[in-house]
């Protein structure tokens, strides 16, 4: 039986499986060994299927939990032109370097003073106006939205969500009126959970990578998270984000040993982003 099982294709034997643990459920004496068996492969199934997603899939994820960070006060600013401008970067970076070309990326500005970035699956990033204050240039700006897009590259918050179900005992599909407890799940890792070191060190050599291939100058990356970093309070975008320094370490020793573009040779403040009276007056004061 197991070797027949074997060969069949991957669907089929997920429900041979199903249909075993059915089987096994209903022949065996005692139910206290018989329903935790049925449970782990129908809870393995629906694991799958959020490892598995399909681009539409994410993309309806992420607007439920868009939805519900709305809900939950999140402000998004309605100035046209610095939502352009940002818009322009990510699309800039997305073009050059990012991953999955089929996702398609949104750029967002959020209303908040607090220094704050973060991305969903679907694609959608959001910058805090904060944020953007506390950047000297747009190459600084850009270091942050390329670290959140390679978050979405790298399905992180799809897998920190998969680990909390686990967790938690959820078999929940992830489809209609169940979309939004899982959207739940989602909003609460991104407002208090921080995201591993793993995946940060990953996140910015994506974002390093991308800064990089869209010809911006590498070294506002670790410029500008040393900024934070020396700052009188930590800001959000790194208090959920740990091992600040030891990141800094890690991005200047990949700038050393990696290739160089342009700007790494020959620095220009203008094509560079590093033109800080320039970056003033695109974004001005919010």
């Amino acid at each position: 039986m197991k070797d027949a099982v074997s060969q069949l294709p991957i669907s089929k034997r997920v429900v041979a499986a199903t249909a075993l643990a059915t089987s096994l459920a209903i022949a065996t004496p005692n139910p206290a060994q018989a329903i935790p068996l049925r449970d782990l492969i129908f809870r393995g199934i629906q694991v799958i299927q959020l490892s598995n997603l399909s681009n539409k899939q994410e993309r309806e994820l992420g607007e439920q939990i868009h939805r519900n960070l709305q809900s939950q006060g999140m402000r998004l600013h309605q100035g046209r032109s610095l939502n352009r401008y940002v818009n322009r970067i990510g699309q800039r970076l997305v073009d050059a370097g990012a991953r999955r070309r089929k996702v398609a990326y949104r750029f967002q500005v959020v209303d908040d003073k607090r220094v704050n970035a973060f991305a969903t699956m679907g694609g959608r990033v959001y910058v805090t106006t904060g944020l953007i204050n506390t950047a000297d240039n747009e190459a600084q700006l850009a270091s942050v939205i390329g670290h959140e897009i390679g978050h979405i590259d790298r399905k992180h918050l799809v897998k920190q969500i998969r680990k909390t179900m686990v967790a938690q005992g959820l078999t929940t599909a992830i489809t209609g009126s169940n979309r939004s407890q899982v959207a739940n799940i989602g909003v609460n890792l991104l407002v208090s959970r921080p995201q591993s070191r793993s995946d940060e060190y990953d996140a910015d050599r994506e974002g390093l990578r991308m800064l990089r291939a869209a010809g911006y100058a590498t070294s506002a990356m670790p410029a500008f998270m040393r900024k934070l970093v020396s700052s009188r309070s930590t800001p959000t975008f790194l208090s959920t984000h740990p091992a600040a320094p030891d990141r800094v370490v890690r991005l200047e020793s990949e700038i050393q040993s990696g290739s160089q573009n342009e700007c790494d040779r020959n620095p220009d403040l203008q094509s560079c982003g590093l033109n800080q009276s320039r970056y003033r007056q695109v974004v001005g004061s919010r």
